[in-house]
Formats: structure tokens, sequence, C-alpha cells
């Protein structure tokens, strides 16, 4: 085949395929001469470097890591001394130790593992050191690497646990919990570079293309305390916390979701009883419970503190959660670092939802968890009086006129529906804080995403649907298709499956923008690649609704559709790495509509498309 010929396929390639794309977890670490740091103390967190060093020339001569949130969270809470007595991420025998019998290798009783897994193929072999970094490039600290364990590749869903995972405790009224992603924001994909002239990002995800994981331990040095992210001036090392602590008990609440009546007057009596104040830790690492974004919950619990006493202190906290199935997570330890780290903010007690502590054998009235330096209190078993209108034991109440809470889905209901939240559930201020964090359906910003391979019509169905939503108004419309996503996005990639993923990701980071500021994205790649496509439903979901729809059509009749010949030169090898024919394409086990254009017209197809938005209440009535 001659060069002018391979040319012309690529070029007529491209204007069909659309899919190349990369985890934004990826990394790449460039070594450099080694330095040297302090090490932090066992029992108080990390310190700065010596002073017979210079911390700039140091970390600009130290391989990079830019962390995930997850990773992030970590980092802050060692460098904090929250996580007293660990000054740095856990060897081996700690790790088996915690998962084992809830504490380290010496007998100092700890219920989670701390650990720092990445690709192997992201630290050079030799290295010692490894500055760790924010999703800015900013460098916080140096890792003294004092061991190096190969780990198992994770199971799906690891790198997302940095992002909009779903693994962890909930705080019973609004469900399950949410992923971590840092307190500063997720980490995104940066740039190669050693030290502060450009972090690396990687994630987990690639283990399989890097050797598999690598866990390293060693104490952390701080290099620079994080300055960034929303409510940065509310936050409070544990030793600020304690020195600013009023003397006598200290009632702790610490979650990952909006306070509504029901903890609020349960705080407010359990407090009583123990005549203390009142401190609430909402914890930030990541999406919050029902309003997503960790700001959102700040807001939220300020709101909610008109309710509490006038001394009760807000501190928030950047604690992630494990990702289910993994060594060390489990509801009881969720609660058990929660504890400790209250009790690390100066708390005497802690108080938990009652279900989380069932099956658990109590001690004077509370409960003594493994590895928690503090009692934790069940919040006990209160419902809402409809007669008296107020929220009270169940006990206190007339049986059979109680009024349940609202679960989380139905609060997410009304919330996506635009339908007023009851005031007996949560306070108004509240409430507005909730709507204002997750506005109905019809006025936020989502993300239409068609996948299928090349010739199946997505392209078309995809203009159609920009026309017809352009017409109506209701919000602005993104078309990520094309010449231009090529142009601008795409400009330099290959057909590899790390370059097909990277474009995916680029489509997804442009098309989450245009979700957060309430427009409407509509995106056509093939996107081969189901692990691609779940980042892509991450990253917009922390900030607006992802809508996929495969587009199913037959591969022979996308076949006979070509007009370029392309599937043709394929087939003779002429092009390779060609979805459908020479590299494969992962259908969608999670896609939201399902369309097939050998049995559907253009018109049809739209039309389908158009009836689940109006369903699902993105779309209102079409005004005449």
């Amino acid at each position: 085949m001659t060069s002018q010929a391979q040319a012309d396929s690529a070029a007529d390639r491209a204007d069909s395929e659309a899919d190349l794309s990369s985890p934004d977890d990826r990394a790449a670490v460039h070594p450099a001469a080694d330095g040297t740091a302090a090490c932090g103390p066992a029992g108080g967190g990390a310190t700065a470097p010596g002073a017979s060093e210079d911390p700039a020339a140091a970390t600009a001569a130290t391989p990079a890591w830019t962390l995930t949130g997850s990773q992030l969270a970590d980092l802050e809470l060692l460098l904090s001394g929250a996580f007293a007595p660990l000054a740095g991420f856990m060897a081996e025998a700690d790790v088996t130790a915690v998962v084992d019998s809830w504490q380290l290798a010496d007998g100092t009783p700890f219920p989670i593992p701390v650990t720092l897994d990445i690709p192997a193929g992201a630290i050079p072999a030799d290295a010692s050191r490894l500055a760790l970094g924010d999703p800015e490039g900013t460098p916080l600290a140096i890792l003294e690497i004092t061991e190096r364990t190969a780990v198992p590749a994770p199971a799906a869903g690891w790198a997302s646990a940095g992002r909009a995972g779903r693994a962890g405790a909930g705080s019973g009224w609004a469900g399950p919990g949410a992923g971590a992603g840092g307190a500063a924001g997720s980490a995104g994909a940066g740039s190669t570079g050693a030290g502060g002239a450009g972090l690396a990002q990687a994630g987990p995800d690639e283990a399989g293309d890097n050797g598999g994981l690598v866990r390293l331990a060693g104490p952390v040095t701080v290099n620079r305390i994080p300055e960034h992210g929303p409510f940065r001036r509310l936050m409070r090392t544990p030793e600020q916390a304690r020195a600013q602590a009023p003397e006598g008990p200290l009632l702790a609440w610490a979650g990952r979701g909006p306070l509504p009546r029901r903890p609020i007057g349960q705080l407010r009596h359990l407090a009583g009883q123990l005549k203390a104040r009142i401190l609430v830790l909402p914890l930030v690492a990541g999406p919050a419970e029902v309003v997503t974004q960790p700001e959102s919950l700040v807001r939220a619990t300020l709101a909610a503190a008109g309710s509490l006493p006038s001394d009760t202190r807000i501190i928030p906290v950047p604690l992630a959660p494990r990702p289910a199935g993994t060594a060390g997570a489990g509801q009881v330890r969720e609660l058990a670092i929660r504890a400790r780290i209250a009790a690390a903010y100066g708390a005497t007690h802690l108080m938990a939802e009652s279900a989380e502590l069932a099956g658990l054998a109590s001690v004077a009235g509370g409960y003594q968890l493994p590895g928690a330096p503090i009692l934790v209190l069940p919040a006990g078993d209160w419902a809402y009086d409809p007669r008296a209108e107020v929220w009270r034991p169940l006990s206190l109440i007339e049986a059979g006129t109680e009024q349940a809470d609202l679960s989380a889905d139905q609060l997410g209901d009304l919330l996506d529906a635009g339908a007023s939240v009851p005031e007996w559930f949560t306070p108004p201020a509240v409430a507005r804080e909730l709507r204002r964090a997750r506005p109905p359906r019809s006025e936020r910003g989502f993300v239409l995403f068609l996948t299928g391979l090349s010739g199946s019509g997505k392209s078309t169905i995809a203009r159609d649907l920009r026309d017809v939503l352009t017409e109506r108004g209701d919000r602005r419309v993104s078309l990520l298709d094309g010449d231009l996503v090529r142009r601008l996005l795409s400009a330099g990639l290959t057909f590899s499956r790390e370059d097909r993923d990277l474009n995916v990701t680029r489509i997804g980071f442009v098309a989450a923008e245009v979700a957060r500021h309430g427009g409407i994205a509509i995106c056509a790649p093939i996107a081969p690649f189901a692990r691609a496509r779940a980042q892509v439903r991450e990253m917009v979901s922390e900030v607006g609704d992802f809508l996929l729809i495969h587009v199913a059509t037959p591969v022979e009749v996308c076949e006979a559709r070509d007009r370029k010949g392309l599937y043709a030169k394929a087939r003779a090898g002429l092009i390779t790495q060609f979805t459908g024919i020479s590299d494969p394409y992962e259908e969608p086990a999670d896609a939201d509509l399902v369309i097939d254009t050998s049995l559907l017209t253009e018109h049809e197809a739209v039309a389908a498309v158009l009836r689940m938005l109006t369903s699902g209440g993105w779309l209102g009535p079409e005004r005449s």
C-alpha cells in the first residue's frame, strides 16, 4: 500500500471513526535525581522539610505522582494528624494486622488500612522518593519509599472511588454513601513531569497496562499545606480544633449527607442528656449523599446549624470511604474511623444511626468499636408525630400514627420533579440548599452520549437531536461530534486503545462542563470500551445527568451503508484496529436506551430519544 493510499485511508477513516480516548487517571512519572527529606514523626502527622535542604530543588528533582481523590483525602488526614499515630502510608505488615485484628503491627488499635497503590509502571524501580501532588499540579508532600509490594489488579470501579463511586457506609436517612473525590477536587488528567513542573495523573484502571499495581509505604513529609477548595476556611487541624474546643463533653456527628430534622432533634436530645456541646463533621471527600457536591453538603450543613445550639461547631473533614469489597472496608470499620477522627478533633462521643450498630454488643449505653477511642452512641428509633408536629422517640408516639422518614430515593424524586420538600422533614433553610444543589431535571444540564459502530447512524441522530432541541430553546445545546472535535480535541491521537479511550474522556470532560452550566451536550463517538464510557458517566454524574444511548445497528447493516469502503479496507487488512472488524466493540450493559436504525427510520429514532427525555422529566411538554 503506498504512503498516499495510507494517508487517504486514514483521512477517510477519521471522517467516519471518532472513537479515540484513555482513562482520565493516566500517569507517567519522569525519574530524576534523588533528594532527601525529613520523615514525619509517628504519632502526630508529617513535618516540614529540614532547614538544611532546598525544598523546591529537592521536589523538582523527585519523580511525581498526582493523587486520585481518595488518595488526596488520605494524604490530607495524614498531614493534619487526624490519622495519628500514622505518619505515612502503611507497610504490608500493618495492613495485614489491621485487616486481621484491627490494630497496627505494633499493637496500636486502628480500624482501616491507609495505603497508596499506583500502577507499577508509573514509578522508576529505583526511586526512593515520590512527590505527591494535587490535581492542580502542586506537590503537597514527599513520600520516602520504605517498602514496595505488588498487589493484585483492582476490581472494576477501583479508580472511580477517586471521583464518583458508590461505596461506603451511609448516614441512614440519605441512603448509601458516595465515593471519594478529593476535598480540593477530583483528580483529573495531568501532564507528565517531575515534581512541581507538571505532575502526571495516573489511574488504577491502567494497572493492566503497567504491570499491575504496586503498594508504596513510608512516611510523608509536608511540602506545602493544601490551600484551595471550597470552604477551606472552615477546616481545622485536629490540634487547632482541640485547642479551640470548650471544656466538657463534646458530641460529634460525622456524615456524608445533609442534616434533616430527625438527626437534628436526636443530636439536641443526646447533647442535652450528656450536657455536651455539638460538633458536626461533614465528610467532604467525594460526592455527597443526595446533593452530590461536597460544597453543597457544607452549605446544607451550615443551613442546618440554625436549628442547632448557637455554640455548635462545623468542621469539614476529607475522609474518603473505602471501596466496597476491598480488604478493610465495611460499615463497622467506617463508623470506627469516624469515631477515631471525631476523637482527634476533640469529641468525647459520636452519635450514629441505630441501624448501623445493629448486632453489636453495647457497653455503658454505647458501643466501643475496635480502634475507636470514644463511645459511639445510638441515635435511637425516632419518627415524626403529626399530632404534636415534632420528631420524637417512637415509644412516645401513639402506635400507628407515626410518620416515617423520607428515604433517599423519595427525597431525590421530590427534588428531581421540582416538588416542595415538606417542612416536617427538614428546615426551610436546608430545603432551599437541597433545591439549589439538586435542581429539577427540567432545569438540569445533561449529556446524551450515543455509542455504536461506524455507520450505525449515531451521528445522524445526534445532528437531528441538536436541531430539535435547539429549536425548543429549553437550554443551550452543544454537539460534540465531527471534524471540529477531531481537530481541537483529538489531534495527534492514534487508534490504539489508550488513545481511543483518551479521546472519549476528553469529549466527556467537555460534555461535563456543558452539563455543569445547565446545558445539553450531545456526543456521538464510537466509544467502543466500557471502561471509558463508565468514566464519562462518572464525570458527568457529579454535575448533571448522563444518558447512554446504544445505537445497536448490526455490523452487516453498517457495512452495507459504508459509502467510503472503510469496512472493505478493514477486512482486506488495509486498515488495522477498525472497530467491529479487527478491534472489539464492548456492547453497553448499562444503556438507558437502545436503538436499532435498521428497524427504525431516522425520524422514529429521534422520537424515541425525545420520549425518553420527556417521560424522565428532562424535557417538559413542547411549547406551541
